[in-house]
C-alpha cells in the first residue's frame, strides 16, 4: 500500500483547538490564507501543495454559518489541489438539532449539512458527542462519532465526593447521562421540562433522589443556559449539596454566561471543541482539552487501525 503523506489544516473558527492537536500529533499545521473581499466573501488558499496528500482539516461549526462555509470551501480546495483524501475533523457538528421534521415546514438542517459535506468532496468525517446519534446514518461517507467520556471520566475521577450521582437535565439526554451513571456505579437522576417555545424552558420537574448528593449534570451542549442553570437551581432548591455541568459544547449563546454565573452551579465542565470567550467571566469554568483524542484517532484513521479503543462506553 502506496503511503500518503498526512497533512493537518485550520479554519478560522478552531485554529487554537487545531494548532493543539498538530502538536499532540508530532506535526505542525499546513500553510493557508483566507483571501477576504470587500462584500464580505472570503476564499481559502493552502499556500503548500497538497497533491497526493491525505489532508485533515479542523472546524467546528457553530453559528454564525460563516464557520460552516468555510469549511466547505476548504474541503473544495484540498479537492480540486489533488488531495488524495480529505477528511473533515468537525469537533461540534452544528445544525444536528435539525435532525427531523418535529412540525411541518420546516428543514432537516443535520441532512442538508451532511449533503453538502459530501457534495464539497470530504471522504470521511471525524466528530464529537453529535446531539443525536442517528444523525450518522444521514451520510453515505463514514462517520468516526468520537464521545468525549475519555476526556471527561478522568477528571471526575479526582473529585473527592461520595455522595455523587449523575443527572440529566431533560428526557433527551437520559441515554447519554445513563451511561455515565452505569459506567460509574451512580444513582441517576432525571429531569423532565416542558418548554414553552424553542430556548425556553417552562415547568421542570425531578425524578430520583436528589437531597444531600453532589449531582453532575450531563449534556451535549450547552446554548442559552436556561435549561441547565434552571435545573441546577431546581436541585439546590431540593437540597443538593452541590451541582456541576459536565458538557462537551459550550455554543454559549445569549446570556449563557451571565445565566452560569448567576446560578447556583458550582462548576462547569466543558471542552475546547468551542472557544469560549475571553471577554466574560470563566471563573466557574474549567476547559478539558479534547485534542489528544483527536490527534490519537487522526493518527488510528490515516493508518487504518481501529478506533474502538476511543469508546470507554
Amino acid at each position: 500500500m502506496a503511503e500518503h503523506k498526512l497533512k493537518i489544516f485550520a479554519c478560522r473558527g478552531s485554529y487554537t483547538l487545531a494548532e493543539k492537536i498538530a502538536k499532540s500529533y508530532g506535526t505542525q499545521l499546513g500553510n493557508m490564507t483566507i483571501l477576504r473581499f470587500s462584500d464580505g466573501e472570503f476564499q481559502p488558499t493552502f499556500d503548500e501543495s497538497i497533491r497526493g496528500c491525505t489532508v485533515f482539516i479542523v472546524q467546528s461549526t457553530p453559528p454564525p454559518a460563516e464557520n460552516l462555509m468555510e469549511l466547505l470551501l476548504t474541503i473544495d480546495a484540498a479537492r480540486r489541489a489533488s488531495a488524495h483524501k480529505v477528511i473533515a475533523v468537525i469537533p461540534y457538528f452544528g445544525w444536528a438539532r435539525q435532525d427531523r421534521k418535529d412540525r411541518p415546514r420546516v428543514p432537516i438542517g443535520a441532512k442538508l449539512v451532511a449533503n453538502l459535506l459530501t457534495a464539497a468532496g470530504a471522504d470521511r468525517v471525524i466528530t464529537m458527542d453529535m446531539h443525536a446519534d442517528q444523525i450518522q446514518g444521514f451520510f453515505d461517507i463514514p462517520v468516526d462519532h468520537i464521545h468525549a467520556s475519555k476526556v471527561f471520566l478522568p477528571y471526575i475521577s479526582t473529585l473527592e465526593n461520595e455522595n455523587l450521582s449523575v443527572a440529566t437535565p431533560d428526557i433527551g439526554g437520559a441515554k447519554r447521562a445513563n451511561a455515565y451513571a452505569s459506567f460509574l456505579n451512580l444513582p441517576l437522576v432525571v429531569c423532565h421540562k416542558h418548554r414553552e417555545r424553542p430556548n425556553v424552558v417552562g415547568t421542570m420537574t425531578a425524578i430520583g433522589e436528589v437531597k444531600g448528593r453532589d449531582l453532575l449534570l450531563f449534556d451535549d451542549m450547552i446554548d442559552t443556559a436556561g435549561t441547565i442553570t434552571k435545573a441546577a437551581n431546581m436541585f439546590m432548591e431540593m437540597g443538593a449539596n452541590s451541582v456541576r455541568a459536565v458538557t462537551t459544547h459550550p455554543v454559549l449563546s445569549g446570556e449563557a454566561y451571565e445565566r452560569i454565573n448567576n446560578s447556583a452551579l458550582k462548576e462547569v465542565i466543558v471542552t475546547d471543541t468551542i472557544p469560549l470567550r475571553t471577554d466574560k467571566d470563566l471563573s466557574k469554568f474549567t476547559v478539558l482539552t479534547v485534542a489528544d483524542t483527536l490527534a490519537d484517532v487522526i493518527e488510528r484513521v490515516n493508518s487504518y487501525r481501529e478506533i474502538s479503543s476511543q469508546y470507554i462506553f
